[in-house]
């Protein structure tokens, strides 16, 4: 079962008592829908990342590129390497990873460096800013071993500090988001309401209702990215998301980066496909137990919910503080520029006459899976830059380049 109906409603009771109480001490009974999925993923007790259910990996509600094996990890070392080279090989270099899951990805990357680049992995701080305490804590046994990682909040990084580059997988599209809808052709914002049970044995039901919007940066958003939703093309009913949260994002990134690059990977589109009139219904979707659906209002606090990322907003907000866009490409093509072709191509020819069948099959299917084009290879792969000389800019990334 994919988008079909769930059959139960597996929400956390105590989150949607919170969740209520918030709504209910509104004036006008109701919070913005960025507020709702803000308290449903984020919140310190109950939220989804901050439970201790499973919830990454292959037995949990969703697979990341690292849980396909190390070799995610391995080829974009090399393109940390390559980064490091062209900023000339400083002795201060940082990777800081923003939501790094279980740590297997900073676990793979590290081990890697260790063996293959001794020189860098010897002088590399590896940051970690994970906002969930439960994956903090098995990212802290996962690498407990590992000297160079250290874990911060943003307040701990000072502002124009970082020589290195700040990476993300999956990282924006849990970012909270508003959405808005078009009534009767007015742009209108969604909020949550609750329906108050009539005793304490039903569950609380939350609703939607739609309002003017709670901020003019909705607005601005829009303009930013520019998308005129006045146009005849969106008609009635139109409904898409704003990730206000994203813009911050980019802004805080930006203003610890001193010289380096950021990479950030998720699924999105630009702006243009993000809000194409035939995509009516937005791209909020909701993850559970390897099921997606659409129903944002069950299963609170213990599914994902995430909105596809619109790539030309962190572009141009990148721009207006300062980051330069170097390149944007599909995963499948940024893994194949960095030699992931070779390793399916090594083992075609070479593995298979070492490996029992059954392992050979399955690391050929997690190769695979890197590059599905209807999968995580149509992932988009952003690269923004800050501080970097004329010279250094000319470098073509190796990700970037056209695989032959």
């Amino acid at each position: 079962m994919t988008s079909q109906q769930l059959d139960i409603n597996d929400s956390n009771p105590e989150l949607c008592a919170l969740i209520c109480e918030r709504i209910a001490a509104t004036p006008q009974q109701r919070i913005t829908f960025a507020e709702y999925m803000h308290l449903a993923l984020y919140h310190p007790q109950h939220g989804y990342y901050n439970s201790d259910r499973q919830s990454i990996g292959k037995q949990g509600d969703f697979i990341t590129s690292s849980h396909w094996g190390a070799d995610f990890a391995e080829v974009l070392a090399q393109q940390f390497v390559e980064m490091w080279e062209i900023l000339g090989q400083p002795q201060n270099f940082a990777i800081v990873e923003m939501g790094a899951g279980r740590g297997t990805f900073a676990e793979n990357v590290l081990q890697y460096l260790q063996i293959k680049y001794p020189d860098l992995f010897h002088i590399l701080e590896y940051i970690i800013i994970e906002l969930s305490p439960v994956l903090q804590a098995e990212q802290r046994q996962t690498l407990a071993d590992i000297k160079c990682v250290k874990w911060c909040n943003w307040d701990e990084i000072v502002n124009n500090s970082i020589v290195g580059c700040f990476f993300s997988n999956e990282l924006v599209d849990a970012l909270p988001v508003h959405q808005f809808i078009l009534e009767e052709g007015q742009f209108k914002e969604i909020y949550v309401a609750a329906e108050t049970p009539q005793n304490e044995q039903e569950e609380i039901n939350f609703v939607e209702v739609v309002g003017e919007v709670s901020t003019p940066k909705i607005g601005e958003y829009l303009d930013l990215v520019s998308i005129n939703l006045s146009a005849s093309a969106y008609g009635d009913g139109y409904r898409s998301e704003v990730n206000l949260a994203a813009l911050d994002w980019m802004s805080t990134v930006a203003q610890k980066l001193q010289r380096g690059y950021l990479l950030t990977i998720d699924y999105g589109y630009p702006a243009h496909r993000y809000y194409n009139p035939r995509r009516r219904e937005g791209t909020l979707q909701c993850y559970y137990r390897h099921r997606y659906h659409n129903n944002t209002y069950i299963n609170v606090g213990r599914q994902d919910l995430t909105a596809h990322v619109n790539f030309t907003a962190l572009e141009r907000q990148g721009e207006l503080c300062g980051l330069d866009v170097v390149g944007f490409t599909q995963q499948a093509l940024f893994l194949m520029a960095l030699g992931l072709g070779d390793r399916i191509a090594s083992l075609s020819t070479n593995d298979a006459e070492v490996l029992d069948v059954a392992t050979f099959l399955r690391r050929r299917e997690a190769l695979h899976q890197l590059i599905d084009p209807m999968g995580l290879g149509g992932f988009g792969v952003l690269v923004q830059c800050k501080g970097l000389k004329e010279e250094e800019k000319g470098r073509i990334l190796k990700g970037l380049m056209v695989p032959d």
